[in-house]
C-alpha cells in the first residue's frame, strides 16, 4: 500500500484509510461484531494503517470495536477519533466542546480504544458556544499531557481553521469532498495548503452513489442514513445518477471500477489528501485500496472535472437540523 503524509506535520498513513462508522451505524443493521473485528484485522493485513472512528458512533460502541480489533497491532496503525457531543441518559446528544467535556471525552475514548494516546483528535463539529481558541487550547493541554498526538477539525470553515491554527497547530481537517461535493476547492483547499494542514475527505464515494451500486429504484432499509438525505430522495435521485454514469464510462476506458476512478480523482487533487471510504466487505475494501494504483491521465481528470461541473447535484447534503451544525 502506498503511503501519504497528512500535511507538513502529520503522520504517515496508507494512501487510502478506512472509515469505520458503518460497522456500527448509518447503513442499516450493524453486522456481527466478531465479523467486523476480523474485517478490521484483515484491513491491516491489506496495508491499511489509518482508521477513523468517533465517540458519537453508536455512541461509544464503534470506538470499542476499533479498540478491540486493533489492540494487538496498535503500534502499526494511526487511529483518529472525535469529540464534540455530550449524551443524555435518554440517548439524546447535543453539541458541546466545553473544556471539561473534551477532557472527559478523551478519557473515555482512550479506555474504549485500549490505548494511552490518540493519534488524531478531531473536534467533530464546531461548537458556536465555545470559542475555538478555547477548544484548541484544551487540545494543546492534552497533547502536552501525552494523551493526544495531533489536533484535527471536522466540517470547519476557513475562519475557524485560521483561528484554531493560530492558537495551536491544526494537523488535519476532515470534511466531505468528492466528485459529488467540490465546495472545499474554493477556499478550504487553498487555506490548508497555505497552512500545511492535511485533508481527510469523508464520503469520498458520495455515500456509495459513485460506485454504480445505487440506482433509481434502490430502496434504503431501516437505519440507512441515506433514506433521510435530500440528495437520495426519489424526486432527485435519477438526476443525480447522471454523474455516476459518466464516471462509470470513464472507468470502463481506464480499466478500473467507478469507485476506483472516483477515489483516484481525489488522490490526484493534492498529495496530502487521504480519503477514508467506509465499507464492511472485504471485496469492496480491496477495490478501494486498488485506487491508490490507478493513475488517471490529464485528459481523464479533465473529463471528470467537466462532468462534475456540467451535472450539478440536486438536493442538500443533510437535513436542515444537520446542516445547522456545519461551520461556514
Amino acid at each position: 500500500m502506498r503511503t501519504r503524509t497528512l500535511g507538513t506535520r502529520g503522520p504517515e498513513v496508507s494512501a487510502v484509510g478506512l472509515g469505520c462508522m458503518g460497522m456500527s451505524q448509518g447503513f442499516g443493521p450493524a453486522p456481527d461484531r466478531s465479523a467486523m473485528i476480523a474485517f478490521l484485522r484483515s484491513a491491516v493485513e491489506h496495508g491499511v494503517t489509518f482508521f477513523d472512528t468517533a465517540e458519537v458512533y453508536g455512541p461509544f460502541v464503534n470506538e470499542a470495536l476499533v479498540g478491540d480489533a486493533l489492540a494487538a497491532v496498535r503500534d502499526e496503525v494511526v487511529i483518529a477519533t472525535k469529540f464534540g457531543f455530550v449524551f443524555g441518559e435518554d440517548g439524546s446528544s447535543r453539541l458541546s466542546s466545553r473544556p471539561d467535556d473534551i477532557r472527559n471525552a478523551v478519557d473515555g475514548s482512550l479506555t474504549r480504544l485500549r490505548t494511552d494516546v490518540i493519534d488524531v483528535l478531531y473536534q467533530h463539529r464546531v461548537d458556536p458556544d465555545v470559542p475555538i481558541e478555547e477548544v484548541a487550547g484544551t487540545v494543546a493541554e492534552l497533547v502536552e499531557a501525552g494523551k493526544v498526538r495531533h489536533f484535527g477539525l471536522s466540517e470547519a470553515g476557513v475562519g475557524t481553521i485560521r483561528r484554531a491554527h493560530a492558537t495551536f497547530p491544526v494537523t488535519v481537517l476532515q470534511s466531505e469532498y468528492s466528485l459529488y461535493w467540490r465546495e472545499p476547492e474554493a477556499e478550504i483547499l487553498p487555506t490548508l495548503e497555505e497552512l500545511g494542514i492535511g485533508f481527510v475527505p469523508f464520503s469520498p464515494l458520495g455515500r456509495g452513489i459513485l460506485t454504480g451500486q445505487v440506482t433509481a429504484s434502490t430502496e434504503f432499509g431501516e437505519g440507512d442514513i441515506r433514506a433521510t438525505l435530500p440528495r437520495f430522495s426519489d424526486d432527485v435521485r435519477e438526476a443525480n445518477l447522471r454523474l455516476a454514469e459518466q464516471v462509470g464510462a470513464i472507468a470502463t476506458r481506464a480499466g478500473a471500477t467507478p469507485g476506483q476512478v472516483a477515489l483516484a480523482w481525489l488522490l490526484a487533487q493534492k498529495a496530502w489528501i487521504v480519503p477514508i471510504p467506509g465499507t464492511r466487505r472485504l471485496g469492496r475494501l480491496e477495490e478501494n485500496l486498488g485506487a491508490a494504483d490507478v493513475v488517471l491521465t490529464d485528459e481523464q481528470l479533465a473529463e471528470l472535472d467537466a462532468a462534475a461541473d456540467s451535472l450539478p447535484i440536486e438536493g442538500e447534503r443533510y437535513p436542515e437540523a444537520m446542516l445547522r451544525m456545519i461551520d461556514r
